[in-house]
């Protein structure tokens, strides 16, 4: 949306899906917000639009303290982006500002630290430095309301250099001291009371757990999704307890300062609140218009919490963008029932991308990827239910007893001759690993998709011409939301499940990414077929 009075229109319908695309300002308040903010809507000539929180703040506006615009989810439009902006914001989310500073990010993205600060102004408003000053901040304010850790701790924590910087960044954005934010946030949700519990009852305040709402906007295939990830759960890495629609993923994480455990529980109903006659409420927490998935972070170092944080919304698909999905593909004859049968499908990425690579050219059932962890992975500190392990990095996956895809693979990838970090250059990636031996084509396709996230899997991208269904897919009607069409079809079985529509066959071990190697019957079809691929 680039007009702004297109932009005024979606505020003053307090227009949901348009939560994280834009941002709006009120320069007689000196408050910005999200576009369904439930406050009155303000006159069209007190009013400015930004493309990001970070131009908003950088503009000299404070974040609004009831619709909370720092928590809406992401563009969807990073993850389409192949361009260094899209790159940018993708390793800026991961945390590379943070670790690697400006010159860190400037030499991933291959261009000039100038560069990347005059191309992410001209379009963001703000450079490198305030986009991660931003999430820095949000950060902040997440552990301020979930934790009880000292503010000197949790400065540090969450990525500021010194106290100062810390107290005066929280001042300019939130209009609060960070002694302020926290005592309003004990008294809005009564800490006197019990504690908040999560799936199974878990105390959601246990110690060293981190209690985070993940937003997502529109509606949310979540059955669909768990049953995804079920049936790929690595026995050590993942697990998942629960019945079907009351169920909790959990699995192992390797950040960069440590490890942690991630728990995502699966809502047990629609994520709704009561609506007062004037419809005054954050459509976000309409179910319909967005919601969110409960999750909890163990973290032994809580430097990696938003790198976690992002990891987790990649795996669930969260910065998705349902509208413009369903406006594409519910045009397409074939697909548009099945849109309108299964709304807010998504494409899960992945919580390591490497990870992910590994397990998709080693192939076959989830245990096969199991032995491999129990072999070579990390063993945890304390085994933690079902999670044992860490799944192990490519540069302990190089010995000669591996088999050669698996080993050649690793080897490319601890070398840096293959990189899949979360701006990777994914044409450039999926032609490296495509060209490696025991991968082939369709393997690197399928990585491309999930583990670089890839929603645009259109000519040139992951699907090919086999059959009136890869027509359609080259001939465009899919761009840029192909990986969504590719869910679609799979779970309505109108393309073998694990397979994509090229048809193209895949060297590694003999089996395609999604077909369990040793049987006629084992492509990963809807949820709960076996056998099923580690990927």
């Amino acid at each position: 949306m680039k007009d702004d009075d297109a932009r005024y229109e979606a505020v003053s319908s307090r227009d949901a899906r348009f939560d994280g695309e834009f941002f709006f300002a009120v320069v007689t308040t000196g408050i910005y917000c999200r576009p369904s903010c439930p406050a009155v809507t303000p006159k069209r000539v007190n009013v400015r639009f930004f493309v990001s929180a970070a131009a908003a703040q950088a503009a000299g506006f404070r974040a609004c303290r009831r619709c909370r615009p720092d928590a809406v989810p992401g563009s969807a439009e990073w993850n389409v982006r192949a361009d260094l902006v899209g790159r940018a914001m993708r390793f800026i989310g991961d945390g590379v500002i943070d670790r690697e500073g400006v010159g860190g990010l400037a030499r991933r993205l291959g261009y000039s630290a100038r560069q990347v600060q005059r191309q992410l102004t001209a379009e963001l408003g703000a450079g490198p430095v305030a986009l991660a000053r931003a999430r820095r901040a949000h950060t902040a304010r997440i552990l301020l309301q979930t934790t009880d850790l000292p503010v000197t701790e949790l400065a540090f924590a969450a990525g500021f250099a010194s106290i100062r910087q810390f107290n005066d960044t929280m001042r300019e954005i939130y209009a609060g001291t960070p002694s302020e934010l926290r005592a309003a946030a004990a008294g809005r949700r009564g800490r006197a009371a019990a504690p908040a519990r999560g799936a199974g009852g878990r105390s959601r305040s246990a110690p060293g757990g981190i209690a985070l709402r993940l937003a997502y906007r529109g509606p949310y295939a979540t059955a669909e999704i768990f049953d995804f990830l079920q049936v790929r759960a690595v026995p050590g890495v993942e697990e998942v307890r629960g019945g079907r629609g009351a169920r909790t993923y959990r699995r192992t994480l390797r950040l960069t300062y440590g490890s942690g455990i991630a728990e995502v529980d699966e809502p047990t109903g629609p994520r709704t609140r009561k609506r007062p006659p004037a419809g005054l409420v954050c459509p976000a927490a309409r179910g319909a218009d967005g919601g969110w998935l409960e999750c909890r972070l163990r973290l032994t170092d809580l430097r990696d919490l938003s790198t976690a944080v992002q990891r987790m919304r990649r795996l669930f698909d969260l910065d998705a963008d349902p509208y413009a999905v369903a406006e594409r593909l519910g045009a397409d004859p074939l697909l548009g029932p099945l849109v309108a049968e299964r709304p807010g499908l998504r494409s899960p990425g992945a919580a390591d991308p490497e990870e992910l690579a590994v397990r998709i050219v080693l192939g076959g059932p989830p245990e096969r990827a199991a032995e491999l962890v129990r072999a070579y992975g990390k063993p945890l500190d304390a085994v933690d239910g079902g999670l044992t392990h860490l799944f192990p990095t490519p540069g302990e996956l190089t010995g000669e007893e591996l088999a050669e895809p698996v080993r050649t693979l690793c080897t490319a990838l601890a070398d840096g001759a293959v990189v899949l970090d979360a701006g990777a250059d994914r044409y450039a990636a999926e032609q490296a690993l495509a060209a490696l031996p025991g991968v082939g084509a369709e393997a690197a396709a399928y990585i491309r998709m999930r583990a670089l996230g890839d929603p645009d899997v259109g000519e040139g991208g992951v699907l090919g011409a086999g059959g009136p269904v890869g027509e359609r897919a080259v001939a465009g009607g899919w761009r840029p939301w192909g990986a969504y069409a590719v869910h679609h079809l799979w779970n309505a079985g109108l393309l073998p499940a694990g397979e994509l529509p090229a048809g193209r066959r895949s060297g590694c071990a003999g089996a395609l990414p999604g077909r369990a190697e040793g049987t006629g019957r084992g492509r990963e079809t809807a949820p709960a077929a076996v056998p099923v691929p580690a990927g």
